[in-house]
């Protein structure tokens, strides 16, 4: 009859080993990137003639054709505080990685010193062993000393091994926040870059409209002495220059609103690029036109957003970072193995410290497992559990955002191109009315209070002309905020 033999305790220990590294290998969850179904086009593009599916371009702020828009945009990369800070998290969150990757590595430190002691003659278990009667002599000799010092130099080694990974996972943890650092560097070169150009659009749309106001004022002006003089002959009434006064009064009144819009705008740009607002406008220089945007906008496919946006991506790696974390809580529960080794010298004067006698040294190894904590270790994994399980939603919450932003920069983009057309239209019927009204006066047949009235009204649909344009423009640069990518230039 065969008999079974005994474990031993390094088989025992070992069969415990594994059996605990398997049931960890197949507890910890594997993360799959998350999947979401989205259309083959966007359902506001079908609609909208001025886009297309190509993909989308990085520097396409460049289709204003503006060299000062260009060159603030690069300023703005290179000094903008935000993204200098970003930076820095980029540089934090490496230094991280290192720091927690350095676990997985044995600690190694060097010591020496000077070490006098003295033990007490009363102490119940080394006061007696101080000395002892010499049964030839009758005297007393000692033991040992009850006061002694000595020289010490050596290396202490300590070193986990990471059987189940828990260190690896933190490592990967760590290093996927890196990257989570990385992409909101990426995406503050957006938001920045986006901040300069709508602010540079408007501040040259509001020099374009103050310029047009003063031009109204100054004929207003003209159309009010005109008038009065008119009235004064009796060829007017006072209905007509109370007429004429309110129609300057009102021009008039939106000049100041339009000097504050300006520096605003100024004020903004300055903010983003860490200057002036004085140095910024002598770098502007004198008023210039509102940019026309050339060609038109690529789109890409739906699915392209999910790699294109900076949020989605930042949501994506924090689901990834989490699981990460949950996977270092799962196997926190398991034994963790520990070495450690102090090679190094002792003696009683210096001078023999670096003699072979002097040699000594210490090994160990050990265990340690948590057999029980009340629950704390279950308790731990529960929050990362949450905590993943909130991270996907978030990630779903996410994209359906980002979707639905789009979207509504499409329609927003759409619609101000209708409105610029209607408007446009509307300037083209101004300018006619205008020329036939000065037709009519050359003529005879119409006085000169109506050909004013005329101008007038084609002077209003041109800031209304500057107005469609400025939201054009601010749906243009929305609508490519939206789409995401990587505007960093080099």
């Amino acid at each position: 009859m065969n008999k079974t033999k005994p474990l031993t305790t390094s088989k025992a220990l070992s069969v415990m080993v594994f059996s605990v590294l398997a049931t960890a290998c197949a507890s910890a969850p594997e993360y799959q990137m998350p999947e979401a179904s989205v259309d083959t086009v966007y359902s506001e593009q079908q609609s909208n003639q001025f886009v297309n599916q190509q993909t989308v371009e990085a520097a396409w702020w460049q289709q204003f054709n503006d060299p000062i828009l260009n060159d603030l945009v690069l300023q703005a990369q290179q000094q903008n505080l935000n993204i200098k800070m970003a930076a820095n998290r980029v540089q934090a969150a490496q230094a991280y990685r290192s720091a927690v990757a350095s676990f997985k590595v044995p600690t190694v430190s060097l010591g020496g010193g000077y070490t006098s002691y003295q033990l007490s003659k009363n102490d119940p278990l080394a006061g007696p062993a101080f000395g002892i009667e010499n049964p030839i002599s009758g005297g007393e000799f000692d033991l040992i000393e009850q006061q002694n010092g000595g020289f010490f130099a050596g290396i202490n080694v300590s070193w986990e091994m990471d059987l189940f990974g828990r260190i690896d996972k933190q490592v990967n943890a760590a290093e996927i926040r890196g990257e989570q650092a990385e992409i909101f560097h990426q995406g503050m070169h957006t938001l920045v870059s986006a901040e300069i150009i709508n602010n540079y659009l408007q501040y040259r749309g509001a020099q374009q409209r103050i310029a047009i106001a003063k031009r109204n004022i100054s004929e207003q002006e003209t159309v009010l002495k005109l008038v009065k003089s008119l009235s004064a002959s009796g060829y007017g009434s006072d209905m007509d220059v109370a007429k004429a006064e309110s129609a300057l009064a009102l021009s008039r009144a939106a000049l100041p609103q339009l000097n504050s819009a300006e520096s605003v705008h100024l004020n903004r740009m300055a903010l983003v690029l860490a200057q002036t607002p004085s140095s910024l406008a002598e770098q502007l220089g004198e008023p210039e036109a509102l940019p026309d945007f050339e060609g038109m906008i690529p789109l890409g496919l739906p699915s392209d957003l999910l790699n294109q946006r900076p949020d989605i991506n930042i949501a994506e790696r924090e689901m990834a970072a989490v699981n990460q974390e949950l996977a270092a809580s799962l196997v926190a529960g398991y034994p963790r193995f520990f070495l450690t080794g102090g090679p190094g010298l002792s003696a009683e004067n210096f001078d023999d410290l670096f003699k072979a006698d002097s040699a000594a040294w210490l090994a160990s190894i050990g265990v340690q497992w948590n057999l029980f904590d009340g629950g704390r270790n279950d308790a731990l994994v529960e929050i990362q559990q949450q905590r993943f399980n909130d991270s996907a939603l978030q990630y779903q919450q996410t994209v359906n955002a980002a979707f639905v932003e789009v979207e509504t920069m499409l329609m927003a983009y759409g619609n101000s191109q209708v409105f610029a057309s209607n408007i446009e239209q509307a300037s083209e019927q101004a300018d006619l009315a205008l020329s036939k009204a000065n037709s009519l006066y050359r003529a005879g047949l119409l006085d000169h209070l109506a050909v004013l009235d005329a101008q007038r009204q084609q002077n209003l649909l041109e800031d209304a002309q500057v107005l469609a344009q400025l939201q054009t423009a601010s749906s243009i640069v929305g609508l490519h905020k939206s789409l995401g990518g990587d505007w960093t230039m080099q």
